[in-house]
């Protein structure tokens, strides 16, 4: 059987950078466990105190086939440079001379949910633009 993977964050604010990777991704919201309808509901049974609702978040690939991403609140900020990183793929048929530019608009998509470009780099026939999410964790586009 094979394993299946959960990325984990830590964030400051889960419930944001949960959103955004969503965005990034066109993941959605993991739904509630059933028989719950909502989280709030699911939250309430478990007895969650409400200032201690966004301490966590998750979503999902809408078709089954990517990781779930967990994000979870840590008192700390981020100290360093990632170890592991996401990579979000731009087409990945497109050919080699088109994908620059088609790299760079999609990092300029990424910019107005709340990215920061950091450099480009071009590279044994590769191209990419490294980023980072609003929480400062480093991601490339390809």
């Amino acid at each position: 059987m094979a394993a299946r993977i959960q990325v984990t964050f830590d964030a400051a604010s889960p419930p944001t950078l949960g959103r955004f990777w969503a965005q990034v991704l066109g993941y959605v919201e993991d739904a509630p466990p059933p028989p719950f309808s909502t989280w709030d509901e699911a939250l309430d049974a478990m007895g969650v105190p409400v200032e201690q609702r966004d301490s966590a978040y998750a979503v999902v690939d809408p078709d089954g086939a990517g990781p779930r991403l967990w994000f979870q609140k840590v008192p700390e900020e981020k100290s360093g440079k990632n170890r592991v990183h996401l990579d979000v793929t731009v087409r990945p048929d497109l050919p080699r001379e088109e994908r620059p530019d088609a790299v760079r608009a999609r990092a300029s998509e990424l910019e107005g949910l709340g990215a920061r470009r950091l450099y480009e780099k071009e590279e044994l026939g590769s191209f990419w633009v490294t980023m980072q999410d609003p929480e400062g964790n480093e991601f490339c586009v390809q």
